[in-house]
């Protein structure tokens, strides 16, 4: 961790920097039991000194028997200096609302750690309403602070400017790893109020500003100025493979079906997308299609979607957070200004608006762990109880955008586990909310039909030919048992699939080996 001195440049307001600190001497202002709002979003603009500070005052507390947890409030996932330290610390008594961490998870699933998982779009109004109790500090990572006070955010937004607005206290990390050419980027709407004093949003287009490009801070809350130099954790892309690439092409045929049977406009329209490999593979593979003048607005901008915007297949971006490869950092960052016009950061509040996403017409793309036969998808679940991340922001997206599409490969572990079942074990998006399931089998439209009509095309279409004769044999025995034939179901039968066929894909394996 650096000296003051190498926050002094970045710390231009003179009553600010006299609370410049280190993360040691700003950590031993927070107390046991705390409410603390983090910034951070899919691992991009997190704090990194506090928290590992405040980690390892955490660890010196139980050793000498003492009780010291405190809840964590973020935007999304951050990165293992804020989840991984906090959690091998045993810090956090209460995580939400989305998580990517090993260890946390690991605590979450063994009932050491309650969690909370939910929409991302709900998260600032649970806090601003009361619900979650008073809000006692929010540490929030900046890029630099202004002499009137004004604070040029970070790589990401997330539910930052809440977070100011509820807390009591506030403490300041200035990273000097993000570059200054951030200002600018970053469109912060102060016109939401609290119902029954709630205007319109006057937002039409993804690369509409309506708000102000800095954060504002009252700073009589401030406690604590930190600086630290610590970067983003990188998220690794693996290139694409086969699988990847057969979805990507799947989906790819789609819009240009869509686009011939005129529901869609030849440019498309605007675009989310999940994060991830496969989500990465459907980016690349616009960027090689037929597809001009493209548009995002969505919740991460990563290499993909970046590539798109570089090439000039994309005109504008609208997100909430960065989410970068290593490489990506490189050869991006140093040039993020030049992007200025095209991409806007806005908070999360506003990037997963139900009425925007309406209102623009997004098409949604996210990944998926299993999909059942009439289309209802589980995105967060192992084996119906085990969490992985959370629903993050699909549900947002897929409930309120033009067309809704999830996708994965047909099978899972080797080819052991079918992903798609008769019953999900968890249901994060009902069949209501499901448009289209994509493997790299196939595709299935599913709008307009009904919950038989969609079992058959499902288990024809996505379902891996290993598992596509007992998904038959399963919805023609529901159908002829069943007591109501809406949705056939031999319920006993369909929540033994999972560990049953789990047991036969292992055998399917052996029998390959």
């Amino acid at each position: 961790m650096a000296s003051s001195e190498a926050s002094s440049g970045r710390v231009l307001n003179s009553v600010l920097a006299q609370l410049v600190m280190s993360g040691e001497e700003a950590a031993a202002l927070i107390q046991p039991g705390s409410q603390i709002g983090m910034s951070g979003f899919t691992g991009s603009g997190y704090p990194k000194a506090v928290p590992m500070a405040l980690a390892r005052r955490v660890a010196e507390a139980h050793l000498r028997g003492e009780k010291f947890k405190v809840n964590v409030f973020t935007g999304a996932s951050t990165g293992p200096e804020l989840d991984g330290m906090l959690a091998r610390a045993g810090a956090m008594q209460l995580r939400m609302p989305y998580q990517s961490d090993p260890t946390t998870r690991k605590l979450i699933n063994a009932g050491e750690m309650q969690y909370i998982d939910m929409h991302l779009s709900h998260v600032a109004q649970l806090v601003e309403y009361g619900f979650m109790g008073k809000l006692d500090l929010a540490i929030i990572e900046v890029t630099a602070i202004l002499e009137d006070g004004r604070v040029i955010p970070s790589t990401s937004l997330g539910n930052n400017q809440s977070w100011l607005d509820c807390a009591d206290k506030v403490i300041l990390e200035v990273n000097s790893t993000q570059p200054l050419e951030l200002e600018g980027l970053h469109d912060i709407y102060y016109g939401l109020g609290l119902p029954p004093f709630r205007d319109p949003i006057p937002l039409t287009s993804p690369n509409q500003r309506i708000g102000e490009p800095h954060l504002r801070i009252p700073i009589e809350k401030v406690i604590a100025v930190v600086h630290t130099d610590v970067p983003d954790r990188a998220t690794e892309f693996k290139a694409p493979d086969e699988n990847s690439k057969r979805i990507a092409a799947h989906i790819l045929d789609f819009f240009a079906w869509e686009v011939k049977k005129g529901r869609l406009p030849s440019s498309l329209l605007p675009l989310q997308s999940g994060v991830g490999n496969i989500a990465n593979a459907v980016l690349y593979g616009l960027e090689e299609g037929p597809f001009q003048d493209l548009t995002a607005y969505t919740e991460v901008i990563q290499d993909g979607l970046m590539n798109l915007l570089h090439s000039g297949k994309m005109l504008c971006a609208s997100a909430t957070s960065f989410s970068l490869s290593r490489e990506g950092v490189k050869e991006i960052m140093p040039h993020i200004g030049e992007y200025r016009d095209r991409i806007v950061l806005r908070e999360q509040e506003i990037s997963n608006h139900p009425g925007i996403i309406r209102r623009l017409g997004v098409i949604a793309m996210n990944g998926m762990i299993e999909a059942d036969i009439y289309g209802n998808v589980n995105s967060t679940h192992i084996m119906g109880s085990s969490i992985m991340n959370g629903i993050g922001g699909s549900g947002d997206f897929a409930r309120n955008g033009f067309v809704s599409i999830f996708m994965a490969p047909s099978t899972a572990q080797g080819g052991t586990i079918s992903t798609i079942v008769p019953m999900v074990s968890h249901v994060d998006h009902t069949e209501h909310d499901v448009s289209v399931v994509v493997t790299e089998q196939g595709l299935a439209d599913l709008r307009g039909l009904s919950p038989t009509q969609r079992a058959k095309v499902v288990i024809e279409t996505c379902s891996h030919p290993d598992y596509r004769p007992a998904l038959r044999d399963y919805f023609s025995r529901a159908t002829k048992i069943s007591m109501g034939k809406h949705t056939p179901h031999m319920l006993t039968e369909s929540l033994s699939w999972h560990s049953r066929y789990l047991r036969c894909g292992q055998m399917l394996q052996q029998d390959r080996d």
